[in-house]
């Protein structure tokens, strides 16, 4: 690993359905969709045209490739950090950021249903 590489976690260059929402106070609350270019359990990089800034929070959502979770796809929910902004733009004017995963929130392999509780049900 060289001085500027700080991942300890494998990258695997595989893309994956995306959509997140920045949640910082003064952010743009909008919903955008995209796919992550590369991703381990420690974060995942995208490419988007949405206004982000290093330390920025969000809210993600992406399909945990096999790689990945060592079982079954699975659609994860986690809270990331913006921690990197690519200086150079894709052709299509996008630009290229890295998250690092804060925290996981409740995942479930592809395929199952999922279940509601509602809490004022009797």
């Amino acid at each position: 690993m060289n001085g500027s590489e700080r991942r300890q976690l494998t990258r695997y260059n595989l893309r994956t359905p995306l959509r997140f929402r920045a949640t910082g106070l003064s952010s743009d609350k909008t919903e955008h969709f995209t796919e992550a270019l590369n991703v381990s359990r420690g974060g995942f990089f995208f490419a988007s045209s949405a206004a982000l800034q290093i330390g920025m929070p969000i809210e993600a959502t992406l399909r945990m490739p096999v790689e990945v979770t060592g079982g079954v796809v699975e659609e994860t929910r986690c809270s990331a950090r913006v921690v990197h902004v690519s200086s150079q733009p894709y052709s299509d004017g996008r630009i290229g950021f890295g998250a690092e995963i804060e925290e996981f929130r409740a995942r479930q392999p592809l395929g199952t249903v999922a279940m509601q509780v509602d809490r004022h049900a009797n």
